[in-house]
């Protein structure tokens, strides 16, 4: 049974932890995460991107596939299954199939624009009880196509968007999709704490949880960051342990070609990856 976003975040958010929104990309990604909320007992979210939503069939059949691993594989953690940085149109698809979460990310448009937009998803997500995520500020680095520089977000903006009854804020705090680069500045702080202090007790969003020192991590908790998306972390260990077994030539011992055991390493990988991260978020026996 999907949930809303809300609830855990806001519990979240009051108990100085934040809860990981770890993107999906198939059966394998998803099952991994699942197993690994329910075995350390910590609520989660699914990130569905609009491209692995392509990719993985569309949004009917994700929210088919994530039901059913739910209910078969006993899963009692709150679990939120999450359109990531959604399109309008991308908004109202994904909570027409089912998801009990949606992103709209308005922040390449004007901010009027923006609010506008978030105002009717705003009255169209609380009819139906799904939680709404909003965003100021671009987050930079590459998802899907789009580039971003990674702003840092206005806070007045921020308050005008959070004013308007949204669930969660995402703001732009020189956090970045993908790796990050050698050169790159940190989180700002202090414009996390302007954004805080005029958005009251709203649960903030970190996207680009990859590669963010983990004191950095600590603080950003500490100062209202109630979520934390994490993406490529989980690709780049599936991709290694994958390599790993086919360099050792496993997949031409006996049927190690299977796809059963060939993608079983990665399934692994992406658990530990998970954990890890629950770990350091602070979400374990929070269900």
């Amino acid at each position: 049974m999907l949930v809303s976003a809300k609830e855990m975040l806001n519990k979240a958010r009051a108990g100085q932890y934040a809860v990981g929104q770890f993107n999906i990309n198939n059966l394998e990604w998803t099952k991994a995460v699942l197993l690994t909320a329910q075995e350390n007992n910590s609520p989660v979210i699914l990130g569905v991107s609009e491209g692995a939503g392509k990719y993985m069939g569309g949004y009917k059949t994700i929210v088919g596939m994530v039901n059913g691993l739910i209910e078969e594989l006993n899963i009692t953690v709150p679990v939120a299954l999450h359109l990531d940085h959604g399109s309008y149109e991308g908004a109202k698809a994904a909570m027409a199939a089912g998801f009990s979460s949606i992103m709209f990310d308005g922040s390449h448009y004007a901010i009027e624009e923006n609010i506008a937009k978030t105002t009717e998803l705003v009255a169209l997500t609380s009819e139906k009880g799904l939680s709404l995520e909003a965003e100021v500020g671009s987050i930079g680095g590459e998802e899907d196509g789009v580039v971003g520089a990674g702003e840092i977000a206005d806070a007045n903006e921020c308050k005008s968007i959070a004013d308007l009854g949204v669930t969660m804020l995402a703001a732009g705090i020189g956090n970045i999709h993908g790796q990050y680069p050698a050169n790159w500045a940190g989180l700002a702080f202090e414009a996390l704490a302007d954004i805080a202090n005029v958005t009251g007790e709203m649960p903030l969003v970190l996207h680009g949880g990859t590669g963010i020192p983990e004191d950095m991590i600590k603080k950003a908790i500490a100062l209202g960051v109630a979520k934390i998306n994490v993406n490529t972390e989980c690709q780049l260990s599936f991709a290694e342990a994958t390599r790993k077994y086919i360099e050792a030539g496993k997949d031409l011992e006996g049927k190690g070609f299977d796809p059963r055991k060939l993608l079983g390493p990665g399934f692994e990988a992406i658990k530990a990856t998970v954990k890890e991260k629950m770990e350091l978020f602070g979400s374990i026996n929070q269900a």
